[in-house]
Order: C-alpha cells, then sequence, then structure tokens
C-alpha cells in the first residue's frame, strides 16, 4: 500500500501536528507500507540541517532523514524552498529532495492514501 503524507507546517509550531504526522511515517514503514512524504510550505524547514529543535523537544529534521535512509521517499517543494519557512532560501539536506507540482501530482495519483498534516 502506498501512503503520501503531505505536510504543511513549521515544524516547532507548539503543537505536534508535524511530530505526529512523522511518528504516523515510521509506523508505516515499519509495518510495511510505501511511505512518501511530501514537504511543502513552512513544513519544508523540516529538511534543512540549519533548523535545530527546541530544548527537550524530539529532533525532527533527524526524524526525516531517518525516514529517507531507512527507504521512504521523501520529496520537497521547490518553490516553497525561498518562500516558506524560518530558514528561507537555505538549501536542503540532499540536493535530490527537491521537487514540484508536477511530482506532486504524480505522487497524489499513484497513492493509495493521501493524509494532510
Amino acid at each position: 500500500m502506498k501512503t503520501l503524507l503531505i505536510l504543511n507546517r513549521q515544524p516547532y509550531d507548539g503543537t505536534d501536528f508535524t511530530w505526529n504526522a512523522l511518528r504516523l511515517a515510521h509506523k508505516l514503514h515499519e509495518d510495511g507500507a510505501e511511505v512518501r512524504v511530501f514537504l511543502m510550505s513552512d513544513a519544508v524547514d523540516l529538511a534543512r540541517d540549519s533548523v535545530k529543535p527546541p530544548p527537550g523537544v524530539d529532533d525532527m529534521v533527524a526524524m526525516v532523514k531517518d525516514l529517507y535512509a531507512l527507504g521512504a521517499q521523501v520529496k520537497v517543494c521547490g518553490t516553497c524552498q525561498a518562500r516558506c519557512g524560518i530558514k528561507k532560501g537555505e538549501p536542503y539536506f540532499a540536493e535530490e529532495l527537491t521537487a514540484t507540482m508536477a511530482d506532486l501530482s504524480r505522487w497524489v495519483q499513484d497513492s493509495d492514501r493521501v493524509l494532510t498534516f
């Protein structure tokens, strides 16, 4: 089963939306699902090494990197790189993560489930 998670929120915004989405992505992957994560809007900061967690909070950038290392597909909106996030314009931790709206469209059409956070 292909599951696409689309994340939009800033990583450390005082809520657990993004953290819970990443926890779910890890569990889905662990359970054998083909996991795809698309970061857009302020969630693009999750792909930037320069973003550090506040004290006592899980490192969500590390969570994304772990998913990627485990074989989950991760893509990040290229347009949002310059427009969104606290670290506007800063690079992503891997250049091959950069994607387009056309890439997202293909993933949506090819996924069994699409979840947004």
